[in-house]
This record gives C-alpha cells, structure tokens and sequence, in this order.
C-alpha cells in the first residue's frame, strides 16, 4: 500500500504518512467532538446522520438511506430500529413492494433534528468558510474516485 509521504525518498513511511489514517483519525475526532452535544440529546453519531438524512428525505427506503450514509441494511436496521422505539422514526413496509421498508420523520424526529443541527462542530475546525468548503469538496472527491476504483 502506497501513502503521499512528506518525504517521497522515505521506503518506510510513518503511519501519521498515510492519508487513510489521516482520514480515519479526523473522524474519530470529529465524533469525539459531536459526542457532548449528542449525548445530550440521546443520539449517537450514527443517529444524528440518520436523523438529518430523513430531514433530507423523509420518505425513502431503508435501501436509499443506507446509499446515502454509506451503511448496509444489516447495519442500518438495528438503528434505525432504535430511532423507531425513541419515538423519532416511523417504519413501515411498502404497499407496492413489501420487501422495502418506507421510512419517515416523526413529529419528535423533525423537533430533534433542529436541535440536532446545533450541534455542528463547524467553529471547533477552525477553518474558514472557503476552507471548509474546499475540503468538503476534496473528501468527496476523493470518496468518488476511491468508489470507482473499488468497482472495477
């Protein structure tokens, strides 16, 4: 496996050389730094993704939500089992096509997703908005093509 190393000559690059690491590391952090803000609400962090991708969409099945943020249905499932007996989702099967799962906000749901959006750690980056965005645009950049890779 290859890493962008700070110093390209290096036959031995450090962990901290690896830009997976990087990434893997930043989004511990980042769920280091949402956790007081969840925590008070009840949520974890895979919750609170879940919760703004239904404010999103709030009609869509447990297949698209799990495109979205990126988890499997066997994952998926246990939470949003969760979020459903929390009272912040509701789940029902389809009537066209039983074998999807239809999900949508509860009135509770939509009430703590505007709480939840407060909870954002945008300051705590110390970026600014330009930064920020380009970072944004670089991640998802770099998501695409390492999706494209893995497909071929």
């Amino acid at each position: 496996m290859t890493s962008y190393s700070k110093h390209p000559a290096n036959k031995n690059p450090e962990l901290t050389d690896f830009l997976c690491f990087a990434i893997y590391s930043t989004n511990l952090t980042f769920a280091k730094a949402y956790k007081p803000a969840l925590e008070r609400l009840g949520l974890t962090y895979t919750q609170y993704i879940i919760i703004i991708a239904l404010w999103e969409d709030s009609h869509q099945t447990v297949t698209s939500l799990g495109g979205k943020i990126f988890l499997e249905s066997n994952t998926l499932t246990p939470i949003l089992k969760k979020l459903q007996s929390l009272g912040y989702i509701h789940r029902e099967r389809d009537t066209v096509d039983e074998r999807q799962v239809l999900l949508s906000l509860t009135d509770a749901g939509r009430k703590l997703r505007a709480k939840a959006f407060g909870a954002g750690v945008s300051a705590a980056c110390g970026l600014t908005a330009t930064e920020f965005a380009d970072t944004r645009e670089s991640l998802i950049r770099l998501r695409a093509n390492l999706m494209r890779a893995v497909k071929s």
